[in-house]
Order: C-alpha cells, then sequence, then structure tokens
C-alpha cells in the first residue's frame, strides 16, 4: 500500500535522505547536484521545506520511504503551480508511486486555486516522460533550462486542470 506523508520543517531528516538518495541515482535528472546538498547545514533543509504555499510528499510503500515530490506556486505566472523534486526510488518504480504522488499534487493544486501545472523533465529521461504524458502533461515549445552538465536541456510541460 502507498501512503502518502505530508512533510513539515522538523521532517527535514527524512527530506534530507530521500534528496540525496535522487540526486546520487539520477544526478543527470536534477538542476542541482549531490554535491550542492550533501554537506548543506539544518537550516538549509528547513528552508525548503518552508517554501510558501508549498506541499512537500514522501511516498512510503510497505513502510519505506520510497519517493518524493513537491507543489509549489509557481513565482512567475499566477494561478500555476510548479512540481518539483519528483522522484521515485528503483524498487518503487512501475508500482504507482508516481501516479500517486501526481494525483496528490493536482488535487493540492486544485484546491488552492490554480488552473495549471507545469513541470521540467530533462531530455532523454523518457521514463518520467512517459508518466508526465499519461498523466495528462503535454510537451511545450517553451525552452527549458540548461542542465549543469551544459549540454542538455529541460522539457517544459503543462497540464490544464480542469474545475
Amino acid at each position: 500500500m502507498i501512503e502518502l506523508l505530508e512533510l513539515t520543517p522538523d521532517d527535514w531528516k527524512l527530506w534530507r535522505e530521500l534528496r540525496l538518495a535522487a540526486l546520487a541515482d539520477a544526478p543527470f535528472a536534477f538542476g542541482s547536484q549531490l554535491a550542492d546538498w550533501v554537506d548543506a547545514e539544518e537550516s538549509r533543509w528547513r528552508a525548503r521545506l518552508e517554501l510558501p504555499g508549498s506541499l512537500n510528499l514522501i511516498a512510503v510503500l510497505d513502510g519505506t520511504p520510497i519517493g518524493m515530490a513537491t507543489g509549489v506556486p509557481d513565482d512567475t505566472e499566477p494561478g500555476v503551480t510548479a512540481l518539483i523534486s519528483m522522484w521515485i526510488a528503483p524498487s518503487g518504480r512501475g508500482q504507482g508511486v508516481g501516479d500517486a504522488l501526481l494525483a496528490r499534487i493536482e488535487s493540492a493544486a486544485r484546491a488552492a486555486g490554480s488552473h495549471t501545472l507545469i513541470l521540467s523533465v530533462v531530455e532523454g529521461n523518457e521514463k518520467a516522460h512517459a508518466l508526465y504524458t499519461r498523466s495528462g502533461y503535454q510537451d511545450t515549445d517553451e525552452p527549458g533550462d540548461l542542465m549543469p552538465d551544459g549540454k542538455a536541456r529541460e522539457r517544459i510541460m503543462r497540464k490544464p486542470l480542469k474545475n
């Protein structure tokens, strides 16, 4: 059974554990790098969980923390929620964890009055892209950020929310 937990700043150690695992497992998939976070102080981890209006989720499968995602109001476009920091441990992939995280972020965004979800996925991360496409996200022509490797770019995807 998949359980989704909402994190508070007091849960920073759990967030740290999963975030470092994500950055180690899939360094190509994130704009942040493991080196950027591995020695971060508690205050930085807490601050990440205190982003205004954010919903920080951990997915637990059979008692083991196995995935994470955050929904946060987009700071450039009113009525838009950005999905960030999505990751599922290899042992949890293909078991509905991603679907559960996406559904919860979508529900919270809709309840907060958002009309659109937006996310970035790195070129070449086809499994994540397939999950997002299956969940109703569409590719846009918006240019994504350049990744830390200086070569890959993110793809911007959007999903309109129906009320």
